[in-house]
């Protein structure tokens, strides 16, 4: 079975030496699934449009995780392209081979005007998962748990511009997202 993940920074583990996903893959691995990353530092969702063929449509995964959102934030897709993009890669992915489709955000900001300029995105993850049948991985609302639960600020988990998690923060993006993924493998592996 394939899992593959697309992506920018975040994903592609911009800043650390182990990321969330190469967590994931060292977790998984026994499990029989093959762990691909697709994702590049600085890619936007607009990338992910342009090199779906190459980065997804080839390998035709069982599972897609599609990371994006933070780098559109920041490095600035409106709002409403980045919604677009996310429905074009998900239709075509369904059109393609149909895999299981995985819609994760990302961490929370300190600062209350990043945080209301990313919550955009992440409201429109929610949209999307909501209004075509993907499962959304809320890892802002786990990851604010966490700070609150263990007295911490984001800026303990995050890398100095705060926009990438730093290995702890990796850490947890894994400990979240591997639960649903263990979950998701038997039933996948029975169709």
């Amino acid at each position: 079975m394939k899992l593959l993940i697309r992506g920018g920074s975040i994903s592609a583990g911009s800043g650390v030496e182990t990321s969330y996903v190469d967590i994931l893959e060292d977790c998984l691995r026994s499990r029989g699934v093959e762990l691909i990353n697709r994702s590049r530092i600085k890619d936007n969702s607009f990338d992910g449009i342009w090199t779906f063929y190459e980065d997804v449509d080839s390998f035709r995964p069982e599972i897609l995780m599609i990371h994006f959102g933070i780098d559109d934030a920041f490095y600035p897709v409106y709002y409403s392209e980045f919604k677009e993009n996310l429905v074009r890669m998900i239709r075509l992915a369904r059109q393609r081979f149909n895999p299981v489709i995985l819609l994760p955000t990302s961490h929370t900001f300190d600062n209350p005007h990043d945080m209301d300029a990313v919550y955009i995105y992440y409201r429109a993850i929610r949209e999307v998962s909501l209004d075509l049948d993907c499962e959304m991985l809320p890892i802002h609302t786990c990851w604010a748990g966490h700070l609150q639960e263990h007295g911490l600020s984001n800026s303990e988990l995050v890398q100095s511009d705060a926009c990438c998690p730093n290995e702890t923060g990796h850490e947890l993006f894994a400990r979240i997202i591997l639960p649903r993924l263990i979950r998701l493998i038997p039933s996948i592996l029975r169709q």
